[in-house]
């Protein structure tokens, strides 16, 4: 799996670095974090905050979420392919039930809570047989609502699941690279 990664990872590092991309000032600008080693390197650290924010793009009902990702790990210094992978949660067959868990979601905050907001009306929505009944509202406040709940969770996903990995997913430094390589 690893190995799979970083094949794709070079693949894409040298493509963004070829030179008729290159020539394009205006991706330039866009281009030149990309080729930070370290926003391609899985740690922990890096790979905690590109699922939260993933994730949290992923909550949006916006269209390119994986382009907002990738802006905001570059912005963040976080992974950027998976930031970018993180979005793939929401497609065509998983979109529906989550606007409709958004949407009661939103609708159980705002009962407990008591937001009021000036676009209050009650509407129902069918998503495959399953009617909901919400507001435009209730689906704000929801999207918003689990995008943070998600970005919030990424942290202790990842850093619970490197404690079963052999070095606990921290970034090894060169020497320690060298002597791992060279033990085995």
């Amino acid at each position: 799996m690893k190995r799979r990664y970083l094949k794709m990872v070079r693949k894409a590092y040298r493509y963004l670095r070829h030179p008729h991309i290159r020539k394009r000032p205006w991706l330039t600008a866009l281009i030149k974090p990309l080729f930070q080693r370290d926003l391609w390197h899985p740690c922990r650290h890096t790979v905690a905050g590109a699922l939260s924010i993933g994730l949290f793009c992923a909550m949006l009902p916006l269209p390119f979420q994986m382009l907002l990702a990738a802006l905001a790990s570059m912005r963040a210094r976080v992974n950027i392919p998976v930031s970018m992978a993180a979005c793939w949660v929401t497609n065509p067959f998983t979109h529906p039930p989550l606007i409709a868990l958004q949407i009661n979601f939103g609708h159980w905050i705002r009962e407990h809570v008591r937001i009021p907001l000036p676009f209050d009306r009650t509407s129902e929505v069918s998503f495959l047989g399953v009617k909901v009944e919400g507001s435009p509202a209730d689906f704000v406040v929801g999207f918003l609502a689990s995008g943070v709940v998600l970005s919030i969770l990424a942290y202790p996903i990842v850093y619970g699941v490197s404690m079963f990995f052999p070095n606990r997913g921290k970034r090894l430094s060169a020497t320690e690279k060298v002597e791992q390589s060279s033990s085995h």
